[in-house]
C-alpha cells in the first residue's frame, strides 16, 4: 500500500480507504464478515476508515468504533460527517453550531473515541451562515475533538467562499473535501480540483466505482446479479446508472482491464489515482476479498496510451449538475 499526504498537510492516508455504510449488523453472520473486512484492511496497509452519523442511524459508527478498538489509535485515520437529520427536532439536522457540537459528541460516544482525525459537512446548509459552521468546526479543532475538517458535496462557489472566510477570520484551515468522483461523474475536474490544488486541500472521493457500475458485475443484456446492490438498494442509485450509454462504456473498458491483467474495479480506481490531487479513494467492500482486490489499485500505474484510450471511451464533456 502506498500513502499520500492530505493535500499540503502532514497527515498520510492510504491510497485506498474503506468506507462504512452498513445496516445494523449486530449479532449476525454479516457482522463477523464486516469485522473480518476491517481487519483485512489493516493487513493490507489501509489506514483510512470513513463513516457518518447518518449511516444506519449511528449503527455504522458504533460498529466501526468497535472494530477499530482492537487496534492502536495511532494506526488508523477515521472520519465521520454531520448534516442529515438525527432526530425529529428542529435543531436535529444541519450545520448550526448547536447541531455540530451535539452531534460530534454523539459520534465520539458512538465510536468510543477521544477525537476524530477528519470531520466533514455532509452537505451544504442554506439555513446557516457559512461563518457559523466554520467557526464551530474551527473551535472543535482547537478543543482537540477533531484534527482536520472539510466538506463533502459542496459547489465550487461554496468551497471558494468557505476558503475565503477561513483566511479572513483566521479560522483553523479547511483541509479536505469528499466529493463524488468516478468515470461516470467527473464534475470536480472542471473547477474543484483546481481550487483544491491552489489551496492545498486534500480530495478523498466517495463512490469511486459508481455504486458498482465499474466493477464489471453489471453487463449489457444480462440479468442483474443475484444479491447485487441493484436488486435491493432502496434509492435505486445504481439502477439509475445502468443506462445503455454507461453499460457500453463498461463493455469497452473490460478488454483494457483484461489486457492489463486486473479487474475493472482496479482499472477504475487507478484511473482516479492518476490525479496527484487525489489523496485517497474511499471504497466499499462487503467482504475481505473485495477489499483485497481494490487494494491492488494502489501504485498501479496506467500508461499514457491506456489513459488516452480510456479518455476516448469516456468521451467526457464539462457539464453542470446539482451538487448534494
Amino acid at each position: 500500500m502506498k500513502y499520500r499526504n492530505l493535500g499540503k498537510w502532514g497527515l498520510k492516508l492510504s491510497e485506498v480507504a474503506l468506507g462504512s455504510w452498513v445496516t445494523d449488523l449486530s449479532g449476525t453472520e454479516a457482522e463477523k464478515t464486516a469485522l473480518q473486512t476491517v481487519n483485512a484492511a489493516f493487513d493490507l496497509g489501509i489506514n483510512f476508515f470513513d463513516c457518518a452519523d447518518a449511516y444506519s442511524g449511528g449503527a455504522a459508527e458504533r460498529f466501526l468504533g468497535k472494530a477499530l478498538s482492537q487496534h492502536a489509535r495511532s494506526e488508523y485515520v477515521v472520519s465521520s460527517k454531520v448534516f442529515f437529520p438525527m432526530g425529529k427536532g428542529s435543531n436535529d439536522w444541519g450545520l448550526s453550531r448547536k447541531h455540530i457540537v451535539e452531534q460530534l459528541d454523539q459520534t465520539l460516544k458512538n465510536m468510543k473515541l477521544d477525537y476524530l482525525d477528519l470531520y466533514f459537512c455532509h452537505r451544504f446548509d442554506p439555513t446557516t451562515p457559512i461563518e457559523e459552521t466554520l467557526q464551530a468546526l474551527s473551535d472543535m479543532v482547537s478543543a482537540g475533538k477533531i484534527l482536520y475538517y472539510g466538506v463533502s458535496e459542496w459547489s465550487p462557489v461554496q468551497i471558494t467562499e468557505a476558503l475565503h472566510l477561513v483566511k479572513e477570520n483566521r479560522f483553523r484551515p479547511l483541509s479536505v473535501i469528499q466529493p463524488q468522483y468516478n468515470m461516470a461523474d467527473r464534475y470536480i475536474e472542471d473547477e474543484i480540483i483546481g481550487i483544491c490544488e491552489q489551496n492545498g486541500v486534500g480530495i478523498v472521493p466517495f463512490s469511486p466505482l459508481a455504486q458498482g457500475l465499474f466493477t464489471g458485475k453489471y453487463r449489457k443484456g444480462q440479468p442483474l446479479p443475484a444479491g447485487s446492490r441493484a436488486t435491493w438498494q432502496a434509492d435505486k442509485q445504481i439502477n439509475n446508472l445502468l443506462t445503455e450509454e454507461n453499460l457500453d462504456k463498461v463493455e469497452q473498458l473490460l478488454p483494457i482491464a483484461n489486457e492489463l491483467g486486473v479487474p475493472l474495479s482496479v482499472l477504475s480506481l487507478a484511473w482516479i489515482l492518476r490525479k496527484k490531487q487525489i489523496s485517497s479513494v474511499i471504497t466499499g467492500a462487503s467482504r475481505p476479498e473485495q477489499l483485497k482486490s481494490n487494494a491492488l489499485a494502489s501504485g498501479f500505474q496506467l500508461s499514457d496510451d491506456v489513459l488516452e484510450t480510456i479518455e476516448r471511451i469516456l468521451d467526457y464533456h464539462p457539464f453542470s449538475r446539482r451538487i448534494g
